[in-house]
């Protein structure tokens, strides 16, 4: 009996170390996926370092999107707020999209090359393709320039994600890009990432 109960503690040791591999690489696994830009669709931005942002808006409330931020209301930008980036981010992109749209993530606003220095922004940004601080607006789904007001179809409820990014690099790109242009130029440059969840209730 002595020498039965032997042998299933020496297997049960064996064990221990393959166990406890498996358990390091499926959380190193989940640490890049959280990393990773939200498998909607679009292009696959990694971080090179696993800084997470503090993401928020103080125009929301409790994780709802009021009517004066759609557009059953006046269709004006939320006020963001972040927190402070790794020490060499020279740059941020804002993307604000719906994967609750029935033909896939719709693109809501695309905001890049933000200045490093910026830790918000305010409510009713300008639509104008290049602001004042240097930073540029992309195109939306609505084929337009700025933020587009969240407006579901079927007036059901439906999820918007706002993703902030931190870049070791100002993009350069021209006003008026895509998203998948953006994050197309993203790729390499991503220190940290924060994200946003709210929903609207028509």
């Amino acid at each position: 009996m002595r020498m039965a109960g032997t042998r299933h503690n020496g297997a049960e040791g064996g064990r221990v170390p393959l166990l406890k591999a498996v358990a390091c690489a499926a959380a190193a696994l989940l640490t890049a996926l959280a990393l990773a830009a939200a498998s909607d669709g679009g292009q696959p931005v990694m971080a090179r370092a696993g800084v997470a942002l503090e993401f928020s808006s103080p125009s929301f409330e409790q994780g709802r999107i009021p009517r004066k931020f759609t557009c059953d209301g006046d269709e004006v930008s939320p006020a963001l707020a972040w927190s402070a980036p790794p020490t060499d981010t020279r740059s941020f992109v804002v993307i604000a999209f719906d994967p609750d749209a029935p033909g896939g993530a719709f693109v809501h606003w695309v905001v890049y090359d933000l200045p490093a220095s910026v830790r918000s922004l305010p409510e009713g940004i300008s639509k104008e393709a290049l602001l004042p601080d240097g930073s540029r607006q992309g195109r939306n789904d609505f084929d337009a320039t700025g933020y587009g007001a969240p407006c579901p179809p079927g007036r059901s409820i439906h999820h918007y994600v706002f993703a902030i990014y931190a870049l070791d690099s100002l993009l350069e790109l021209p006003p008026k890009q895509t998203r998948d242009q953006v994050e197309a130029a993203m790729a390499g440059h991503v220190l940290g990432r924060g994200e946003l969840v709210a929903r609207y209730e028509p």
